[in-house]
């Protein structure tokens, strides 16, 4: 039977199972990096939207190559009257077939229009994958550094309960004031509460992860990737996918300037057809056209309009320009940044407090130093660790940022 001491450890882990939803016993499925990525790729709704008005720009692409369809007409004259058109009998029946013929190209600039906005929905589906790439690496590393801190704050937690033994067992034998127990039963409390704490940020940041695809259930378990993946030893800001939409908004309002000219050009209605006089049972064949005159309404306004969203997509492409060296310029500072940082913690900082934690618990059951001398060097030990989980994190989210901003 365990001892009294013993029960908060075991409790804080039966709620800590709790807290991550997971029934004990129960095995998690593991999950790569990877198999996040296919996942995500395959089950996002923010895929599934930029796919869907993809689709949608093609159709309205197919539409706009289409022609007129041509129309027909049937009329009656002089029929129902008075005296000699009384009925039918002195009918004039015509009927007749109709084209409105497109001049001024108009199904030419229609249709390239229409296809300049394919090409920009398509710049479109491969930002949502970038950035949904982007999302999921963040996430996962999100997710893997809370495991790390639930890890952490367990071996801290131990570590308090083993000193709080230890504590008590010096001031049973008068080695130590009766204030230094109670000091150290707080600070092993405290540290079980941390485990909680970061067992629930481990199960949100699960939730988030999974989220990603749209699954609920965030019982999964997480593989540390291997290696770092390799980026371009040169990268071109402006061959970005940022830019590359920005170009295709450009391209695609400057065809609309060339859609709206034509659109305000006259077309031209041919007919054609046959007309029978009933009086005399005699055909004949008629022919004409139409064509509006435009006098007042020559699609000017559209045209204007045009010429503005134009403008202003020139605008917005020397904006994505400016802010896609920008954000591969701070990309590379911060991945520089984390990458010192997380060999220095790595290297030197955390050794050496781990070495302070041992020489302290040494030191303290040999009665050369006190309790507050442990606990300051295991808080230092934490605080250290932490850090390097935080670089770590750091690294994980600069290098996808810097993946995301180098993606053409």
């Amino acid at each position: 039977m365990p001892s009294l001491s013993a029960w908060p450890v075991a409790f804080g882990a039966v709620l800590g199972l709790v807290s991550l939803g997971a029934p004990i016993g129960a095995a998690a499925a593991p999950v790569t990096l990877a198999a996040a990525l296919e996942r995500a790729q395959a089950q996002s709704p923010l895929i599934t939207s930029a796919q869907a008005a993809l689709a949608a720009a093609q159709g309205r692409a197919r539409q706009a190559g289409f022609a007129p369809n041509p129309e027909a007409s049937l009329q009656s004259e002089n029929i129902a009257g008075s005296g000699p058109y009384d009925g039918f009998s002195s009918a004039e029946t015509t009927f007749s077939i109709g084209q409105r013929l497109e001049l001024g190209g108009k199904r030419r600039t229609r249709a390239a229009a229409a296809q300049a906005e394919v090409e920009a929905a398509v710049v479109r589906v491969a930002i949502a994958r970038a950035d949904l790439t982007q999302e999921v690496k963040a996430q996962y590393a999100q997710a893997l550094q809370a495991d790390a801190r639930v890890a952490l704050a367990q071996e801290a937690a131990e570590r308090a309960h083993d000193l709080a033994g230890v504590a008590a067992t010096l001031v049973e034998a008068g080695r130590e004031p009766p204030l230094r127990a109670l000091r150290a039963r707080t600070a092993s409390d405290e540290a079980e509460a941390a485990v909680l704490a970061a067992q629930a940020q481990a199960a949100a940041a699960r939730r988030a992860l999974t989220s990603l695809w749209a699954d609920p259930d965030p019982q999964i378990e997480l593989v540390e990737p291997l290696g770092t993946p390799a980026l371009p030893a040169v990268i071109d800001p402006t061959a970005s996918l940022d830019v590359r939409l920005a170009q295709a908004e450009r391209a695609s309002a400057e065809a609309a300037i060339d859609r709206e000219r034509a659109a305000g050009k006259p077309d031209l209605t041919v007919q054609a057809g046959v007309r029978r006089f009933e009086q005399t049972g005699d055909q004949a064949l008629i022919v004409g056209f139409t064509a509006p005159i435009p006098i007042r309404d020559r699609n000017q306004g559209n045209v204007a309009a045009a010429r503005a969203d134009a403008n202003a997509a020139e605008a917005r492409e020397r904006l994505a320009l400016a802010r896609s060296v920008r954000a591969v310029r701070d990309a590379q500072a911060s991945l520089k940044a984390a990458e010192a940082r997380l060999e220095v913690l790595s290297s030197r900082t955390v050794p050496q407090a781990q070495q302070a934690v041992d020489l302290a618990r040494q030191g303290f059951q040999a009665g050369k130093f006190s309790l507050l001398d442990v606990l300051d060097a295991q808080a230092a030990l934490s605080a250290s660790r932490n850090d390097l989980i935080a670089a770590r994190l750091e690294r994980a989210t600069a290098l996808a940022a810097l993946e995301r901003a180098a993606a053409q």
